[in-house]
């Protein structure tokens, strides 16, 4: 979990890929099971997912409000193991919070994070006293937030939303690397004379530097060629910085840069817990909505571990895949979340999963 795991020694890794191998080709309905806590000593770090579940949450694809808001009730309880959806917010965040929504609103209401998932979450918020306008649905880009549908529905609910390209860029707050990008037209650093820094440094949103002091991560299970996931760590990674279209399409490098990236202080001690839209499992066509690569899962999954919930949504992509197959397709790579589990961002064995259903 953030900030809380112990740091794994790096001779480990082959022990844990052999894991997650493993993890990945178990055979069943949904995610394996992991033993319950307490198991073995030799790695006592593990993770909590909570997983809620209605049949009748979709219908032909879209999703059932009534449904969705019970499942979200359900989850935050039992999740918190609080009494009230309103207890559990209680302990989650205070009144002063500014608290941010971070959506996948690029794929669109479809396949994205799905609206009424996003509202089910804030009206439960809003219901448990919340601020409406201390509440901030965001994204990286307008455009895709309009597409989605999200600035009329926080409209309706009396929320804000924000595009972190919109809001601009933290000069002070940034993460360097040794990889020069080709800058775009909305990073801070565009159009400026050139330096030594020159297009190495990603700078941080200052929504979240001087607005959100809060993080939940609300993302799809949809799948990404280069990260197996279009999850958690993507979506935290991704729509917080500019500059990062430098890595977006090396597999190697988005492994080893974007768990650096969410271990910086404005993101990791920030962020509150995670929720899984598994309503639907879209296995093939990333930002494309293609439903013929899609089955319902009716599921929403809640954890204050961002990889265990990524490493979850990674097995049920490359179980749908195998049922599905196609020739010449590649397996997914699981070094992000190796990665990630050595920067303490989370645990990416299965094994040490814990998966509770009530």
């Amino acid at each position: 979990m953030l900030g809380s795991s112990k740091r794994m020694k790096r001779r480990s890794l082959p022990l844990l890929v052999a894991g997650l191998i493993a993890g990945f080709l178990v055979a069943g309905a949904g995610p394996t099971p992991a033993p319950t806590a307490g198991g073995t000593t030799n790695n006592p770090t593990r993770a909590v997912v909570t997983i809620v579940q209605d049949d009748n949450a979709t219908r032909a694809f879209e999703p059932d409000p009534a449904v969705v808001d019970r499942l979200v009730d359900l989850g935050l309880r039992s999740f918190t193991g609080k009494p009230s959806a309103s207890a559990a917010w209680h302990a989650l965040v205070s009144s002063n919070d500014v608290v941010g929504f971070r959506v996948c609103s690029t794929p669109g209401p479809v396949t994205g994070t799905r609206p009424a998932v996003v509202a089910a979450l804030v009206q439960s918020l809003v219901a448990a006293g919340h601020p409406p306008r201390r509440i901030v649905i965001w994204d990286k880009r307008a455009g895709d937030l309009i597409l989605a549908g999200y600035p009329a529905l926080a409209d309706r609910l009396g929320v804000r939303w924000a595009a972190t390209e919109e809001i601009g860029w933290d000069e002070s707050k940034s993460f360097d690397h040794e990889l020069v990008g080709r800058l775009l037209i909305g990073d801070l650093e565009y159009g400026r004379k050139q330096g030594p820094e020159y297009g190495r440094r990603s700078f941080v949103s200052k929504l979240l530097t001087h607005d959100v002091t809060k993080i939940v991560i609300v993302a799809p299970l949809l799948n990404h060629n280069h990260l197996g996931v279009n999850g958690q760590l993507a979506n935290l990674a991704l729509g917080s910085l500019d500059n990062t279209f430098r890595f977006e399409h090396d597999t190697e490098r988005l492994a080893s840069v974007l768990p650096s990236i969410c271990a910086i202080d404005e993101l990791a001690q920030h962020l509150v817990f995670g929720v899984t839209d598994a309503l639907i499992c879209q296995y093939r066509g990333e930002e494309r909505t293609l439903l013929h690569y899609a089955i319902p899962m009716n599921q929403l999954r809640f954890s204050f571990d961002p990889v265990a919930l990524d490493v979850l949504s990674l097995a049920d992509l490359q179980k749908a895949r195998a049922a599905h197959p196609t020739e010449g397709e590649k397996e997914f790579k699981t070094d992000l979340y190796l990665n990630a589990e050595v920067q303490d961002l989370g645990v990416a064995n299965p094994e040490h999963i814990e998966i509770r259903r009530p």
